[in-house]
């Protein structure tokens, strides 16, 4: 696992690693709720608003300064640990872009797309839930090392992954109005980026190096 590389330079370095982490993905999780209640919910955007960007720029300072440390390291430990370090960048972007998914629901609210009266609105809830919940596993299961939890989290998240696009196909194919197919597939698509990142975090546990971020593009049979 990527984190085993702050092993032999300090206990320390790894549980603060660890812990800025998982702060940025439980920021990740409430910019996710949030911008669904504007949407889902009819939360007051301009109350959801200011609270979602300064969760969204605690983020992205999180980031950079993870990475500027990571940097150090490299420069300090020599080129022996550059590919972990540079995994592990790749890990913390994908943290860092489920926050601005988060945005774009947001943004749809913004823009006065409403689901409150929506006649599907409650099957959008549930994969809400059970993506807001995956958010907060990913965070356990990243920080134990928990190969099984996020063999199977993988899996259950490439169903998901596989659902949200059939709901985008069928949409695209539909004959319903723009107004409504629009920003149902968006929401979808939005729906399967954040799971493909979250995916990706849990990646760096069970699988080798030259295959992390593999579930950020399409899959290798859609090329």
């Amino acid at each position: 696992m990527v984190l085993r590389f702050f092993r032999g330079s300090g206990e320390d370095r790894l549980e603060h690693a660890q812990s800025r982490l998982l702060q940025m993905l439980a920021d990740d999780r409430h910019s996710f709720d949030v911008a669904s209640s504007a949407l889902l919910m009819g939360a007051d955007t301009d109350v959801v608003g200011p609270d979602l960007r300064a969760t969204d720029k605690r983020v992205n300072e999180a980031e950079r300064e993870l990475r500027r440390e990571l940097v150090v390291h490299a420069s300090v430990h020599g080129s022996s640990q550059v590919s972990s370090i540079l995994v592990y960048m790749s890990v913390v972007k994908d943290v860092e872009r489920i926050g601005d998914y988060a945005k774009n629901i947001y943004d749809m609210a913004a823009q006065g797309v409403s689901f409150v009266d929506a006649p599907d609105r409650d099957e959008m809830i549930g994969y809400r839930d059970r993506i807001s919940a995956m958010i907060s596993d990913a965070g356990r299961i990243f920080a134990d090392e928990d190969v099984e939890a996020a063999t199977e989290v993988i899996r259950q998240g490439d169903q998901m992954q596989d659902l949200f696009d059939s709901k985008v196909a069928e949409l695209v194919c539909s004959d319903r109005p723009g107004r409504e197919a629009v920003p149902r597939a968006l929401l979808y698509r939005y729906y399967k980026r954040i799971v493909g990142h979250l995916m990706n975090l849990l990646s760096a546990v069970v699988m080798p190096v030259d295959r992390l971020d593999y579930f950020d593009e399409e899959k290798p049979h859609q090329a």
